[in-house]
């Protein structure tokens, strides 16, 4: 089953299993946007969880993968200078620079190349840009035996559980850790700032 097809399948159910839960740590995580006005990405922007807690004065545009999921963030975003656009987090339709900060939520663990993913919002970022991260990361040569073993069946449906975030940004050199903190179940969600050179 594709990203695509098990994204439109899950988009009905997707804020009951997620809002509350994650709502904390996205609020925690968003603490650190500007307050003054900017061009702020929202990669992966899904069923728009994060749209009623964005600040007012930025200019936003959310992509995802799924017209499912985009149709349900619209309405999230009425009170917000706020572009969809339908489009593969992987190859960002953007040219290189177009915003100022990036947000992403619950999405590198999702895709299937995140490496691809950080490098595009690396290249469509302004220098000095920010890339606000929220997921959930295995800590480098955590053996995890059960995420492990679950991970074959469950990337295919939803998201997958073996990523190790250093292994990812080593090779997005432009981009520097600015802070990481654990959040959620035990550090395995982990709230991530960047900054591109």
């Amino acid at each position: 089953m594709s990203l695509k097809h098990s994204y439109t399948l899950i988009s009905p159910f997707y804020d009951a299993a997620l809002a509350r839960a994650s709502r904390a740590a996205r609020l925690k995580s968003l603490e650190f946007l500007p307050a003054s006005p900017a061009r702020v990405l929202l990669t992966g922007v899904g069923t728009g969880l994060d749209l009623p807690l964005l600040p007012a004065q930025h200019r936003y545009t959310g992509i995802d993968l799924t017209h499912a999921m985009l149709r349900r963030a619209l309405p999230r975003a009425a009170s917000l200078d706020f572009r969809s656009v339908q489009g593969d987090a992987q190859c960002l339709p953007f040219a290189d620079g177009s915003f100022d900060h990036a947000i992403l939520h619950l999405i590198l663990a999702v895709l299937p190349d995140p490496v691809a993913c950080l490098r595009e919002t690396a290249r469509v970022l302004a220098p000095g840009g920010r890339v606000l991260i929220f997921d959930k990361f295995l800590q480098p040569g955590q053996r995890a035996p059960t995420r492990r073993l679950l991970n074959p069946l469950v990337r295919r449906v939803a998201t997958r559980l073996d990523v190790v975030f250093e292994e990812v940004l080593a090779k997005v050199p432009p981009l520097r850790v600015v802070s990481d903190e654990a959040v959620l179940a035990g550090g395995w969600f982990r709230l991530i700032r960047l900054r591109r050179a």
